[in-house]
Formats: structure tokens, sequence, C-alpha cells
């Protein structure tokens, strides 16, 4: 939209494209903010920085094209990674099993075999 066409087309029209670009503008500067926030949450000890972080995600793509392109492009190249925060933009997101299933890879990941605990305390509970 150019500055001739704001001063010759109905002013309601103009201010009313204008709103929605600022509206859309503070949006994608919330969800932002949220993310920043949720990235230091989840390096702090806690748990409150993964659901803000996801909540700001959820906000940015949205409001955004652009990042949701991104965040496409990013699935398609690191599928395992982004397959759980896939599951929790869904509508009835699946926390729990997310949540599990993570600790699972972090567990598998950061500690030898003979010491992992998540498992066999699953199991025990499973089994009474």
């Amino acid at each position: 939209m150019s500055v001739a066409s704001l001063l010759t087309s109905d002013p309601l029209r103009a201010g009313l494209a204008l709103s929605r670009r600022l509206v859309r503008w503070l949006t994608l500067g919330l969800g932002y903010a949220l993310m920043l926030v949720g990235a230091v949450g989840a390096v702090l000890p806690g748990h409150l920085g993964a659901p803000v972080l996801v909540l700001g995600l959820v906000i940015t793509l949205r409001a955004s094209f652009r990042a949701r392109r991104q965040f496409i492009g990013l699935q398609r190249q690191h599928p395992k990674l982004l397959f759980p925060v896939r599951r929790l933009l869904r509508r009835e997101p699946e926390v729990v099993p997310v949540s599990w299933q993570t600790l699972l890879r972090v567990e598998r990941m950061m500690l030898p075999q003979r010491i992992r605990f998540a498992g066999r305390t699953r199991r025990r509970f499973r089994r009474r």
C-alpha cells in the first residue's frame, strides 16, 4: 500500500488495513517474546520454560507465513527433533506422552545403560 493510495482511497479502509497490520506485528512481537522467555526458562531450573516456548511458537506460527515456512523446512530437515513439538502444537496436545518420550530420549543420551531408571520405574508400576 503506497502513500498515494492511502490519500485517494477510503480513509476507513486504510485505517482498517493499518490496524490489522499493527495487530499482526504486535502478535508477532508477543510470540517472539514468549519464545525468548521460554528458551531462557527451559535452561533455568524448573519446568515452565517448555510450555511458554510452545505457546510463543503457536502464536508466532499463526501470525507469520514466513515463520510457518521456516518451521516446515526445519521439520523436513530434522523430523526426529521436531516431532514432539508438532505433537504439542495439535489442537488436543498429548503432553504426558511427549514429556515421557522426551525424558526417555534424554536419559538414553546422557546416562549409561546400567544407571537408567525411567524405563525400569515404569515397568515396576505397570506390574502392580
